[in-house]
């Protein structure tokens, strides 16, 4: 049976992009989207666009103006192949001059999967400084791994186990979270009460990600061999990428991945 992640409004970054050829359209100033039972990724602000990194790519040329003047069609044309070729024969370096910054809220365990793609800027809600929310993340069916190492499938844990061994994990979340707000009432610092938290706690961080480190989380998280839940959120990251800048992922999905390797 297919497996579900709980409660989420994930986007479908198979949708095809919206039309015209000017990326640069209106849009609103944020953009929010629910994802598993507790989450969201939110958008806060892009600096730069397509055409940014194709005058990037250009300046070397001092052509840079071109793209920036010419809107016409055969411009549109030539802009959308230099992006291409840019993304195929893997020269990056333009897009970085596109950035992103998103307001994520996810489970501990998949942020530190997160935080793992190191070229961008992060900051996190502190657990030593603030009372952590009452939110944990539970799964609507549990996985259960099928086949041996290194060749192998999941599955979703069947019924009633499924729900007997989901009711076991809320309690343990339920025992921590009322052994915490007592370590609290005592007096224990924070930064010591929070180590009775388990993993599938919530946390809300920063993310400020240029266009090609944002590609490259893409290419590894919005691919098939990534765990689910994260997926869950390179899916609604790439429908934001591709909405902000279409022809750069348009290169990105024919040239690059997801799931190829760059």
């Amino acid at each position: 049976m297919p497996l579900e992640l709980g409660p989420a409004n994930v986007a479908d970054a198979s949708t095809p992009p919206p039309t015209g050829t000017d990326p640069r359209q209106t849009h609103a100033e944020t953009w929010f989207e629910t994802v598993l039972d507790h989450g969201f990724v939110e958008l806060i602000d892009v600096i730069g666009d397509d055409r940014r990194c194709v005058a990037a790519a250009r300046v070397s040329l001092r052509r840079e103006q071109l793209s920036l003047a010419d809107h016409g069609a055969e411009q549109v044309e030539r802009d959308k192949g230099l992006l291409a070729r840019l993304v195929r024969d893997r020269h990056t370096s333009p897009f970085e001059h596109a950035v992103f910054q998103f307001r994520v809220r996810a489970p501990i365990f998949v942020v530190r999967q997160w935080f793992r793609h190191r070229f961008a800027s992060y900051n996190e809600e502190s657990a030593r400084y603030t009372k952590l929310e009452d939110e944990f993340h539970l799964p609507a069916h549990l996985r259960i791994r099928v086949g041996k190492a290194m060749d192998y499938r999941y599955e979703a844990m069947p019924e009633p186990e499924n729900a007997a061994l989901l009711a076991a994990i809320q309690a343990v979340y339920d025992d921590a979270r009322q052994l915490y707000e007592r370590l609290l009432e005592r007096g224990v610092a924070r930064e010591h009460a929070r180590l009775v938290l388990p993993v599938a706690q919530f946390t809300t961080f920063f993310w400020t990600v240029n266009a090609l480190s944002l590609m490259n989380f893409l290419n590894l998280r919005n691919a098939p061999h990534a765990q689910a839940e994260i997926q869950a959120y390179a899916e609604v990251i790439e429908a934001m990428f591709r909405d902000r800048m279409p022809w750069t992922h348009a290169a990105f999905r024919a040239h690059w991945g997801p799931g190829s390797i760059g």
